[in-house]
């Protein structure tokens, strides 16, 4: 990396860079933008850290992976480093972004602000209901899936969603492939079979629960 412009040098492709360390970018760029809403210019590691309850020796670790943005006496000036963090992160720019399912979920997705407030928009829905077909619903067309490849390229969409049961899922993830989507978010209950060409997140809100209850059953005792 050049550490003194957070930008990747020669043999260091950031695509090395643990997903982990990904995740906890994203996790220090909500701080940082909580901490501007609420007045503050600057921060350092050791105020991130115990925000999210890690070390301030993690925080700058994975800064370190992109460069070197925290100055002496001063530590991170919270605009600055909002900035590098969107420009690694890719959402220092617009997506549009298209979903697949109009389900509750698919619903409850588009009404979901946060992602707007982070670059990306719900640019067309589609689905398989005749009734739902033609409809706008908060503000985006809802598509017949047979019109998924003539949409994605009409607007340059390059992520999609997928909201639909998992029997469904894998050949919608097909066609999404086929339209030349990019990266795909799963929302349904099971594990997509895709290119290597192509990255995917899989939401399993049952997983995290049960992540969740391990947690709870597993902790110890108190003294």
């Amino acid at each position: 990396m050049d550490e003194r412009k957070g930008k990747p040098s020669p043999g260091s492709p950031e695509s090395a860079v643990p997903r982990a360390v990904v995740s906890r970018l994203s996790l220090y760029l909500r701080e940082l933008q909580h901490l501007v809403n609420d007045g503050n210019a600057t921060t350092n590691s050791t105020q991130l850290g115990t925000l999210l309850g890690f070390t301030d020796a993690q925080v700058r670790k994975d800064l370190a992976n992109f460069g070197q943005f925290g100055y002496p006496g001063v530590g991170y000036r919270c605009e600055e480093l909002i900035a590098a963090i969107k420009k690694i992160l890719g959402t220092d720019r617009f997506w549009p972004v298209a979903m697949v399912g109009l389900g509750n979920l698919g619903r409850a997705l588009l009404r979901y602000r946060g992602f707007g407030e982070q670059g990306f928009r719900i640019a067309a829905t589609f689905d398989v209901d005749a009734e739902k077909i033609g409809n706008t619903v908060e503000g985006v067309e809802v598509f017949p899936l047979d019109r998924l490849a003539e949409v994605v390229a009409a607007k340059g969409i390059r992520l999609a969603i997928v909201a639909v049961p998992a029997a469904s899922a894998q050949a919608v993830a097909d066609s999404l492939v086929a339209a030349g989507v990019e990266g795909v978010l799963n929302f349904a209950p099971v594990t997509l079979a895709l290119p290597e060409r192509v990255s995917r997140v899989g939401v399993d809100l049952a997983i995290e629960l049960e992540q969740l209850s391990f947690a709870v059953v597993n902790r110890p005792e108190n003294p």
